[in-house]
């Protein structure tokens, strides 16, 4: 009798733990989907404006001034979106977008890797006053150095062309800062060891260090879309005629349905061809994206 009362006791304490486990289990799971919740509350709370913006683009400009807060539009139409490519030219202006954007990207590829990789990887005099005036340049608002920047488009004759309207941002200093922390990243082990098996500094970059910086490249692929996309004060100084205006640009000249009188439909159709291709490019390089910037040190 003593035995079996010797065992109940000695398996007593080894119950408590278990149920402390269960314990803890069942409340991480209750606060884990207590923060699901959260996350989606925020989500939809975010999400709230862009479903506006579609519904208000699938509106009449009547329907939109009897009921400015509906949320659902009660006869769905696609005349904005007509309206806006047949009437205000606005495919022309996303030509014109694309084509700088394309221009403002693979500048900033071309430039800011192989200065990355120098400022990262190399080591010659002055690279620390390099990298202090990209540091600097960082420093410095578009509003100083706008008016130099126009001076200096207007003597090379690029006023009014789409070459100077991406000219300022073919190298943007954060591309070049991007690249540079990422080529830091880079073990010099590697590159050591294609060295010396002759490998020469061009056989280096293009490689060895472009292969290996896929996300770097995709954050400044995202970056510098973005900058030349939403760019709205430089295109509207140096595009002086109709047919070189950017979407930003087209999109503001298109806002006055009459001369008082805000045609909101048609605002909110074209604000939904500007966001796309950024939601589009986004959702092709997020992964990429989020890897880029933790391997550069932004946050």
């Amino acid at each position: 009798m003593s035995a079996i009362i010797d065992d109940r006791v000695d398996l007593a304490p080894a119950a408590a733990p278990t149920a402390n486990l269960a314990a803890g289990t069942g409340r991480s799971r209750i606060s884990g989907a207590l923060l699901y919740v959260v996350l989606a509350a925020v989500a939809l709370l975010t999400l709230l404006p862009f479903f506006w913006v579609i519904s208000g683009s699938l509106r009449s400009l009547d329907e939109i001034r009897a009921d400015p807060g509906a949320w659902l539009p009660t006869v769905p139409t696609l005349d904005n979106f007509v309206r806006l490519f047949n009437t205000e030219n606005f495919g022309g202006y996303l030509l014109n977008s694309i084509g700088v954007a394309v221009m403002v990207v693979v500048g900033n590829i071309i430039a800011a890797s192989a200065a990355g990789y120098a400022l990262g990887k190399l080591e010659f005099r002055g690279k620390k006053i390099a990298f202090g005036a990209v540091m600097a340049a960082l420093m410095v608002p578009f509003t100083a150095v706008f008016v130099p920047q126009f001076v200096v488009t207007v003597n090379i004759g690029l006023v009014d062309t789409l070459t100077g309207i991406a000219l300022p941002s073919l190298a943007l200093p954060l591309s070049i800062f991007i690249m540079r922390q990422y080529a830091s990243s880079i073990p010099d082990e590697l590159l050591e060891a294609a060295r010396m098996d002759g490998a020469g500094e061009f056989r280096l970059f293009f490689t060895i260090f472009l292969p290996l910086s896929g996300p770097a490249v995709a954050t400044v692929t995202i970056m510098s879309f973005l900058n030349s996309w939403n760019n709205f004060i430089w295109p509207l100084i140096v595009a002086q005629s109709n047919d070189k205006y950017t979407l930003p640009v087209g999109l503001a000249s298109t806002s006055q349905a009459s001369a008082n009188l805000t045609d909101y439909g048609l605002v909110l159709a074209g604000a939904i061809v500007v966001m796309l291709p950024v939601l589009i490019l986004f959702l092709f390089l997020q992964r990429y994206f989020v890897q880029g910037i933790a391997a550069s040190g932004l946050k």
